[in-house]
């Protein structure tokens, strides 16, 4: 019994120890305190330069927009209706984001009722709202319930916090933009409840101009870890 109690512990310290040792690395390499920055005019003609170096009005008048979230789930976004098609595996989601209760559910072409379209409604909707936001983030910087504050860095360069008071999964969490002299975002740092790490930085440099004229990522790197945004269309005529 001491035998076999003595490899459990050795095999349990093995796997455990190095992923202990890196996330003690990571952490103290990584982790910062959220700044406090400053609720001010200056942080909404941040917020404005960076929507017109993305060409705001062009997203604002994109009525469809369609992608696929690190090969996983894929998503019709009916922007204009508000509403959007989840799909994932096996799983057809038609969310109505105004009213929940007209949404839809379909497992294997065949539609859901009860307690079990409940449950991929909500995991739909937990979808929806965090890869959405990994593709429009930028342009969310206005919603409702948002603080945006100026924090300023070394060299007294300017970036700008901005802080979800409400509404999504995670009300609270709260983004650190970085920007290039031209106010297009090259990154942000995350103070988000779902990492144990606070302040990791996500890129936010590989663009593409879709054919309506937004700009969206197809691309983030945080940390040794890449997210990829494929498919991108804007067109509903050409919707796989």
């Amino acid at each position: 019994m001491k035998k076999i109690l003595k490899i459990v512990l050795g095999v349990l310290i093995f796997f455990t120890l190095p992923t202990l040792l890196l996330f003690g690395f990571v952490y103290f390499k990584y982790n910062e305190k959220l700044p406090q920055g400053i609720e001010s005019p200056q942080a909404d003609v941040l917020a404005n330069r960076m929507l017109e170096a993305l060409n705001f009005e062009a997203y604002k008048n994109t009525d469809y927009i369609e992608w696929t979230f690190k090969k996983r789930h894929h998503y019709k976004w009916y922007k204009a209706q508000n509403k959007c098609e989840v799909y994932w595996k096996n799983n057809k989601v038609i969310l109505d984001l105004d009213s929940p209760s007209n949404t839809e559910v379909y497992k294997n072409n065949i539609k859901i009722e009860g307690v079990d379209k409940q449950a991929l409604v909500e995991q739909a909707t937990n979808y929806f709202n965090n890869d959405s936001f990994w593709l429009v983030a930028p342009y969310k910087v206005f919603d409702p319930g948002v603080t945006r504050r100026v924090v300023t860095l070394d060299k007294e360069k300017k970036a700008l916090l901005v802080t979800y008071n409400s509404g999504g999964t995670t009300p609270g969490d709260s983004y650190l933009w970085h920007f290039d002299d031209t106010g297009k975002p090259t990154h942000f740092q995350m103070w988000v409840d779902i990492l144990p790490i606070d302040g990791l930085k996500a890129t936010w440099n590989d663009w593409t101009t879709t054919d309506t004229g937004a700009q969206l990522p197809t691309f983030h790197k945080l940390l040794v870890l890449g997210i990829e945004i494929e498919n991108i269309n804007t067109n509903p005529e050409d919707a796989l």
